[in-house]
């Protein structure tokens, strides 16, 4: 119930679930981006030159519709980047030595640049994957340290409820003994055996005793309220107002587990520690990252372009008139001479192949008549490179203090387990020498009683023997707890909590579900079973009140 309605386990499994969704999103670096810019332009230039192309009014104006779009982004593979480019065009111009109007150029252009040295092991990208593949770790080990804790908290507060309610039943005894031995004392006071100041002491244990046992009461209703506290969502649940009633027995078998194996235990599983280590590790990507910074940055730049063209033929008017009458002259004056004429030859300043509309352009670039390939090294080399150095250095001073943290929690974590293990043995010497003392504690109280009515010994006596037999089994029953207590306290300590309960994890869903498995028999890796019941918690009604509720 705990591990299903804690607000805390629910903050530790959003906090994986964001750790993933970072994952998600530096591997995201790596989706190719797709761009496109399109626009109409109309351009009027003055030109003064004769070939310019403007004419009689000195100016050409240009209109194009262009397009173009681009795929590019970082290659997962060796640092490298791409990008591809398309661009076409439909251009009309005023320009009077143009052959083709309107043309259609089209272009298209692929790059590629490889890293040599810096960014061709590891580079940013790479490394902010791999930092958030041990962040995820981290946000895991997070996550089943807060399982762990609230688990803990759980048999703690389970234990104690368990105690109150049995020092409760204990406290109740005692008062029952008391009133008996009352009206024993008054028997014997009516028969002139015992002076009436004998039933005023007997009445003066009850009284004692009955105010323990409202002291025990408020101890019940305090453990019970952290108990649910615990285990219950919020305060409008329907068990929040009745009593729990703890089942699992409490005279558990302590754990036999050798110190060395108990020590290495916690190493491997302590949550603490894979905390320390994980960061250790993204301390170990951090100064991978930043001694390859250290080296030049040189590149290997590949392009590729292919190019097309096609358009509508423009018939010359002027100049190609010119030149044929030219033509004619000389060959009639070249006749008068006797000379041979000049050979006419008919030729075109424009290929077959460039005229026609758009499709022809884009069947120019795809045939791949007009490519460009260039290949080139680009290189750039700090002259000092401080930045990167001293990152290179921090990030090395952080790793000897990480180193330095572990061997540190390592000997705390050791020093834990030798704690809660020597807790456990005691507790379970403490519980042998408790149950010892209470079984002496009944046979001389028995002894003193027989005593009493046989004359031989004195009402202060047995009631001596009555205050000793009760806090001989407050004894016991302390004792008994702090074994359980100790018990949860070695598991938590050897990082075991969550195998000792039977509980999984489940890494395949997002929020990181908690499943509890069948307990196996009652002993000292079985899991604490909590049953709300109707029936109320014991209750007191000493004579002349009321009995108070729970």
């Amino acid at each position: 119930m705990a591990l299903k309605n804690s607000n805390d386990i629910d903050e530790s499994r959003i906090d994986v679930q964001i750790a993933e969704y970072n994952l998600r999103a530096s591997r995201g670096v790596y989706d190719p981006v797709l761009s496109s810019e399109d626009y109409y332009e109309r351009a009027t230039t003055p030109t003064s030159s004769a070939i310019g192309g403007g004419g009689a009014t000195g100016a050409v104006t240009q209109t194009s519709m262009v397009g173009s779009g681009r795929v590019g982004g970082f290659s997962p593979w060796g640092g490298g980047s791409y990008e591809a480019d398309f661009s076409s065009t439909r251009l009309t111009t005023t320009n009077t030595n143009v052959r083709l109007n309107p043309q259609f150029p089209s272009a298209f252009t692929l790059t590629y640049t490889q890293p040599l040295l810096r960014g061709f092991h590891f580079d940013n990208n790479r490394r902010q994957i791999e930092i958030a593949k041990k962040n995820l770790s981290l946000s895991d080990a997070q996550f089943r340290q807060r399982a762990i804790d609230v688990i803990a908290q759980v048999e703690q507060a389970y234990w104690d409820l368990a105690f109150a309610l049995r020092n409760l039943q204990v406290q109740i005894d005692a008062v029952k003994q008391a009133r008996l031995q009352v009206e024993s004392n008054q028997r014997q006071v009516e028969k002139g055996v015992l002076a009436p100041i004998d039933i005023v002491a007997a009445q003066t244990q009850v009284t004692t005793f009955e105010q323990s046992v409202y002291t025990a009461q408020g101890s019940v209703t305090q453990a019970e309220n952290t108990l649910k506290t615990l285990i219950l969502p919020n305060r409008t649940e329907a068990l929040w107002s009745r009593p729990i009633t703890p089942v699992t027995p409490v005279s558990l078998e302590a754990p036999r587990v050798p110190l060395e194996t108990a020590v290495q235990a916690a190493l491997d599983n302590r949550p603490e520690l894979a905390l320390l280590k994980t960061n250790a590790d993204i301390n170990q990507i951090n100064v991978r990252y930043f001694r390859d910074q250290t080296k030049p940055q040189v590149d290997l730049v590949g392009t590729y372009t292919t190019q097309g063209l096609a358009g509508t033929l423009v018939t010359p008017t002027t100049s190609t008139s010119s030149t044929t009458t030219l033509t004619q002259r000389v060959n009639d004056i070249s006749a008068l001479l006797g000379f041979q004429p000049l050979p006419v030859t008919t030729t075109s300043t424009v290929a077959p192949n460039l005229v026609g509309g758009y499709e022809q352009s884009l069947k120019n670039l795809i045939e791949q008549n007009y490519p460009t390939a260039r290949v080139g090294v680009r290189v750039s080399l700090p002259l000092r490179n401080r930045t990167a150095e001293a990152n290179l250095g921090g990030a090395l001073a952080q790793g000897t203090r990480i180193k330095d943290q572990i061997r540190q929690q390592e000997q705390l974590v050791e020093a834990d387990v030798r704690n809660s293990l020597q807790a456990v043995r005691s507790a379970e010497a403490r519980l042998a020498a408790a149950a010892a003392s209470r079984s002496s504690a009944e046979q001389q109280y028995a002894s003193e009683q027989r005593q009493f009515r046989a004359g031989t010994t004195t009402v202060f006596l047995v009631l001596q023997r009555q205050t000793d037999l009760l806090a001989a089994r407050a004894r016991e029953l302390q004792a008994q707890t702090d074994l359980n207590k100790s018990i949860s306290a070695f598991h938590r300590a050897t990082g075991n909590t969550l195998t000792a309960n039977n509980i999984a994890v489940r890494t395949d869903t997002p929020m990181r579900e908690l499943e509890m498995h069948t307990a196996p028999e009652i002993g000292a890796d079985a899991t604490s079973s909590i049953l709300p019941t109707e029936k109320s918690a014991p209750q007191l009604a000493p004579a002349g009140t009321k009995g108070n509720d729970q």
